[in-house]
């Protein structure tokens, strides 16, 4: 069985009760739920949330909805206990619940790439940076991965760097991804992962995925053409395309390497 969880926190620093925020009559936590089990991959959908307000909420769309500790340090951690409750999950995906046009095709690419693996314990998705102003900006985390799909590392910082040129000539002479923050584990990984202690190299960029490469963890990577939309903050509810848009033209595929 492959099961989705949503962590949904009502506390948010830069945006409180961001997950019950409207987006044209319905708030975000529906959408990214609704959009989630569109997927052909997924057999179980579940928001994980600490918080009674949006438990009800989700409650009141028909939505599966579990309640969590309160003081979980990520939604991995937050995951990782709500796993806990369904033993015949053997991948649990985890799915940002601030993501109102995640595409199923994209949540489908994720348990894909894991499958795909013999040997990876946790995947998650790239895309190639099509914008210049993206590859400096410390907020759009870059990614290198190997030959046969595998994470090398993940940064604020744009990887690689290139010797010998100039940063305005980057963009145009190397191919850079971005980190999108979809995750897929496999069962037993998930629950190791969130007994581990935070490393070094995840304290120097603030991103828990290097706490796991600096464990030993394999992370499978897909390269999506699909872009995402996250919102962080009201600003970014308020730049969000209208839904009578296509947000993203479907690509001609999608695709994992190696």
């Amino acid at each position: 069985m492959i099961l989705s969880i949503i962590p949904a926190r009502w506390a948010s620093t830069r945006f409180p009760g961001k997950p019950l925020a409207t987006i044209a009559g319905k708030t975000m936590i529906q959408r990214v739920f609704e959009q989630v089990s569109q997927s052909a991959k997924v057999d179980v959908v579940v928001v994980a949330t600490d918080d009674e307000r949006i438990y009800d909420h989700v409650k009141s769309f028909g939505g599966k909805v579990v309640m969590t500790k309160s003081d979980h340090p990520s939604g991995t951690d937050r995951c990782a206990e709500v796993a806990q409750q369904f033993p015949e999950a053997e991948l649990v995906l985890n799915v940002q619940g601030d993501e109102p046009f995640i595409l199923p095709q994209q949540i489908d690419l994720l348990a894909e790439t894991l499958l795909a693996s013999k040997t990876a314990q946790i995947a998650t998705l790239v895309k190639k940076i099509e914008q210049p102003e993206a590859l400096f900006n410390p907020n759009v985390v870059k990614a290198v991965f190997s030959e046969m799909a595998g994470a090398i590392y993940f940064s604020r910082h744009p990887i690689p760097f290139l010797r010998g040129a100039e940063p305005s000539e980057w963009f145009s002479r190397q191919t850079f991804y971005k980190h999108i923050g979809l995750y897929g584990f496999r069962r037993q990984a998930l629950a190791e992962i969130a007994l581990l202690s935070p490393t070094p190299l995840e304290l120097a960029e603030s991103l828990e995925q290097l706490r796991w490469l600096e464990y030993g963890f394999q992370i499978a990577v897909g390269i999506t053409e699909w872009e995402t939309i996250g919102v962080d903050t009201p600003e970014d509810l308020e730049r969000l395309p209208t839904l009578e848009t296509t947000p993203f033209p479907f690509p001609p595929s999608e695709r994992h390497p190696g």
